[in-house]
């Protein structure tokens, strides 16, 4: 995770202090770019703990389609009850957009079918792309997508994603992220048949919030561990019959956990 790391580093040096929509203050770079080598482990951050039972139940999350977190709760997972309302809906986010995209014509496009069929038959497309950017939408959601389209790339039996995200909260929500998307390229090339390649990262505005540079200072002091391994159920054949049981994540060395404040 050293690529991770240098862009706290590089943040902390070199960016922009800027005011923000909640109050707190950023310091944001424009236009980064990080690239990880999925064969080379699992990458989930050991400088800071990091929940897997949130990163994984997150994922599964948006590939149902649901827009309400009372699935999330259920397994004592927490991460949107801050976007949701009193009935515990977060508007038409994520899984609501991969899933049920609408047409414009009274039906919905399942981006998610469309992309595993798409890989499947025609792995040499240059349109393997799933977006969360409904501009039509963007009001209804309780917050926009902060990664919002990503694209795949199939070369010799590898599966590789590039990942845009517009904003990313690099102390908390991005590694997060990282995790994710990762844990999704995975799944998707083992439907698929595939190996995994990279998980290019590109960013829009990535920033620490003026409350975290300095957690961000303590964490560049710890060594990072050897990275985890991720195991998939080889009897999963469905992208969408992955359940928490099928993922595991093996080998987790980490750093205590460091508690930081979320700005909303």
């Amino acid at each position: 995770m050293r690529q991770y790391h240098d862009l706290l580093s590089r943040i902390i040096r070199e960016g922009n202090d800027r005011g923000d929509r909640t109050g707190v203050g950023t310091r944001s770079l424009f236009g980064c770019q990080m690239e990880y080598n999925l064969t080379d482990g699992f990458p989930l951050l050991t400088t800071k703990k990091l929940s897997i039972k949130n990163i994984v139940y997150d994922i599964l999350w948006m590939l149902s389609g649901d827009t309400n977190i009372r699935y999330l709760n259920e397994h004592d997972v927490h991460i949107w009850d801050p976007w949701a309302d009193d009935n515990g809906e977060v508007g038409p986010v994520y899984g609501r957009q991969w899933r049920a995209w609408p047409d414009g014509q009274g039906g919905v496009i399942d981006q998610m079918k469309t992309l595993v069929s798409d890989i499947k038959s025609n792995p040499q497309s240059r349109r393997l792309i799933v977006s969360a950017w409904n501009v039509a939408d963007l009001e209804k959601m309780s917050v926009p997508p902060c990664p919002c389209l990503f694209q795949f790339y199939v070369h010799d039996g590898v599966l590789s994603c590039h990942l845009y995200q517009r904003s990313a909260d690099a102390f908390i929500g991005l590694p997060f992220n990282i995790a994710g998307f990762s844990l999704l390229t995975e799944m998707i090339a083992h439907v698929c048949d595939l190996r995994t390649g990279r998980l290019v990262h590109s960013f829009g505005d990535v920033h620490l919030y003026q409350n975290h540079l300095e957690l961000a200072e303590k964490q560049l002091r710890r060594e990072p561990f050897k990275l985890p391994s991720l195991l998939l159920n080889s009897g999963v054949k469905n992208l969408f019959e992955f359940t928490y049981s099928d993922i595991r994540i093996d080998n987790y060395e980490v750093h205590p956990f460091i508690k930081a404040e979320i700005a909303v």
